[in-house]
């Protein structure tokens, strides 16, 4: 398919284009009108100690992410599918809680409210001002309004920024973050795809970064109707490592940080068994021989995720884009999951 024109583009990926043509002024955006109710919410986190994170679908592919950055600020912090929270509950005494949803009128969001009502310390994270999350509980919103593309893009970077705020009210740095949002770099993904052209599956896996990586897979399933998923780094060696082959490809995550070896050594393995391998690289470090690299620059925590994020996203686009005519468009969901 010809993405170069855009008179011949979907329009579903004229949508998605748009929404990430926006998303890091957006994120800036967002991440400077969020101080207030960051502090807030600082302030519970340091009170209680432990961070519930809840959300469906890419909004709890955030949670994931943002886990190891809370945990090493001292804040127990864990991501549970909202859906789970419902059928088999943790604990909500203690704990602040985040649910996350970005239209705030998903299914399981107007459920567990109406279900759980208001637990003390709940906080909201949306993208949608008016919707029944914001209105409910205090809710960091999102600048720009609802992200109107089907799969996730803005909405990611824009939720990692409403979290970058967190963390910089409870003393985390965000310096490193912030600078890579306001540069202009350019993301190219255009071998990656190539080296992904004839595989029937993909495994998206990292460390450290593995909320990324599942992030990715969602999106490279909705946007290709190709079974794409993520497996964590080690939960990927004990056992799955007997689907790789040259129809099974591989995309890693590896930041700067002590994880990165691990990384390594699956991307070794994953090329001895047969798969095409791609890496979205923020470590730095030296590439891995027969592996696909995506530089990105050299980044560790949060800010390796505004990293990574764009050339993954463009990754995902073209990745889809060579599979399907009508890139962009749902058969089979809609941008707003209302039933559960």
């Amino acid at each position: 398919m010809n993405m170069s024109s855009e008179t011949s583009k979907p329009a579903g990926l004229v949508a998605i284009e748009k929404e990430m043509a926006r998303q890091n002024a957006d994120a800036i955006a967002s991440f400077e009108n969020a101080s207030a109710l960051a502090a807030t919410i600082a302030q519970s986190l340091r009170k209680t100690g432990q961070l519930l994170l809840l959300g469906m679908g890419g909004s709890h592919a955030v949670g994931r992410a943002v886990e190891p950055f809370y945990r090493s600020l001292g804040i127990d912090a864990i991501a549970v599918p909202l859906s789970e929270q419902l059928g088999q509950p943790l604990s909500l005494a203690g704990r602040t809680i985040l649910v996350t949803s970005q239209s705030g009128e998903s299914a399981e969001v107007l459920r567990w409210f109406d279900e759980a009502g208001v637990p003390a310390d709940t906080f909201g994270l949306t993208l949608e001002e008016g919707s029944t999350l914001s209105r409910t509980v205090p809710s960091l919103v999102g600048a720009g309004g609802t992200e109107k593309a089907f799969a996730a893009t803005r909405s990611l970077t824009i939720s990692f920024a409403l979290h970058l705020a967190i963390i910089g009210a409870l003393g985390g740095d965000t310096a490193d973050a912030l600078r890579i949002l306001r540069s202009s770099g350019s993301a190219q993904a255009n071998a990656a795809v190539s080296a992904l052209s004839n595989v029937k599956a993909v495994i998206t896996s990292g460390r450290r970064m593995q909320g990324v990586a599942e992030a990715i897979a969602l999106g490279l399933t909705e946007l290709s109707r190709v079974p794409c998923f993520s497996l964590e780094g080690g939960q990927l060696r004990h056992g799955p490592m007997e689907m790789l082959g040259p129809n099974v490809g591989v995309v890693l995550f590896r930041a700067n940080d002590g994880t990165s070896e691990f990384v390594n050594r699956m991307a070794v393995s994953a090329l001895e068994a047969g798969s095409p391998v791609v890496i979205f690289d923020a470590s730095g470090e030296q590439p891995i021989e027969g592996a696909v690299m995506v530089n990105a620059e050299t980044a560790s925590d949060i800010a390796a995720v505004f990293a990574l994020l764009p050339a993954a996203q463009h990754f995902m686009l073209g990745f889809a884009g060579a599979r399907v005519a009508d890139l962009g468009t749902p058969v089979r969901s809609t941008k707003i999951t209302r039933s559960e």
